[in-house]
């Protein structure tokens, strides 16, 4: 049996900067490697061939996803074997906190011609430059856009029913713990189940929840109380000693959108757009926020105003992504300097170095 693949972000481009929760995914690991080298050096190649090779023996692997570029991955962690491999170059956490775990750094620039670089030093700088100034715009726009956000919100705040809210947040902790206190500490994670890339918005709700029985989808417009009610779901979680997988907003990371308790069976998730799933099989359950918790007649009451929010807030995400697709056409072009510097035979002596230690400690792990 082949092992599963869970994929989530771990870092994203927020309007509140490049944001990351490496260390909350790194916890509980014994052993980390963590790669250094420039753009094009092979890390995210060798990160995804070692994870499909555990795969394929049968462990469950989870890639860390890179909302830079769709095709590349940050990390990949074992978590049977307690063992992860993470890019530790910018804009990545450059020394990821995991006590407890034995850190090594792994240098793939090993593998360069640093005289073919030496060379090529300006181009390198100038586009290195660029990127940067792109992300910075990025994310500048990224604020505009949360700052409309915030306008679109007020509508349906100043319509809401707070003790409405409370209670349907009372009855879901009710439903899903009743009277369960387990006599362990919850493992608690921090993630993003999406991210704004150079494609747009990417999710991966429904590899996240794929095999849980339970899936309650939240409707409701901005500012339906969805992310608060989540942020009281998780720490009644926490408080009872129940696991909770915690998926921050991508563009807001002061936001949640969804939460995974495995052990109970249970996915409550934001599922209005960028992320509009709908109900596709049994057990799978809507939690309409608006119907439940906002005036009636808010929707046409305030249609006008409403609809031009809308467009300057899609707007403005046009905008950002078209930042960060430049950003992305730069990138490659810096990678392609690199990848014509590089001799590739060191990289497959390193991986081979990497899938060695970790055969031995699974190996160890059996014993």
């Amino acid at each position: 049996m082949a092992g599963k693949i869970k994929n989530y972000f771990a870092g994203g481009n927020t309007a509140r900067g490049f944001h990351n929760l490496y260390d909350s995914n790194l916890q509980g690991l014994d052993r980390l490697f963590i790669l250094k080298g420039g753009p094009g050096t092979g890390k995210s190649s060798l990160m995804k061939k070692i994870g499909h090779e555990w795969i394929e023996k049968g462990y469950n692997v989870e890639f860390l996803h890179c909302s830079s570029d769709n095709n590349s991955i940050d990390g990949v962690l074992i978590p049977v074997l307690k063992v992860g491999i993470v890019d530790g170059t910018a804009p990545h956490v450059i020394e990821p906190k995991a006590p407890g775990a034995v850190e090594e750094y792994i240098n793939l620039g090993e593998a360069w011609n640093a005289r073919a670089l030496a060379v090529q030093k300006k181009p390198i700088q100038q586009l290195t430059d660029q990127i940067s100034q792109l992300f910075q715009k990025a994310y500048a726009t990224f604020k505009e856009a949360l700052e409309i956000h915030d306008d679109w919100e007020k509508i349906y705040i100043n319509s809401m029913d707070f003790n409405k809210a409370d209670q349907l947040t009372r009855k879901l902790i009710d439903s899903f713990f009743g009277k369960m206190k387990l006599n362990k500490t919850a493992d608690v994670r921090h993630r993003f189940l999406g991210a704004a890339t150079p494609k747009g918005a990417v999710d991966f709700v429904p590899n996240l929840t794929e095999g849980i029985p339970k899936r309650y989808f939240i409707k409701g417009r901005p500012g339906s109380g969805k992310s608060t009610m989540l942020k009281k779901l998780a720490a009644a979680a926490e408080e009872r000693g129940v696991d909770v997988e915690v998926y921050h907003c991508g563009f807001d990371p002061n936001s949640l959108d969804m939460l995974i308790f495995r052990e109970l069976g249970v996915a409550i998730f934001d599922s209005t757009a960028p992320h509009e799933y709908f109900p596709s099989r049994d057990g799978d359950e809507i939690i309409d926020m608006y119907e439940i918790l906002i005036d009636p007649g808010t929707d046409d009451l305030f249609a006008e105003i409403i609809s031009k929010i809308a467009a300057r807030y899609k707007s403005k995400m046009t905008e950002a992504t078209s930042y960060l697709a430049k950003a992305k056409e730069l990138h490659d072009e810096l990678e392609a300097i690199y990848i014509a510097a590089m001799d590739f035979s060191v990289v497959e002596g390193i991986q081979a170095k990497i899938a060695e230690e970790i055969k031995e400690l699974a190996e160890a792990s059996h014993h």
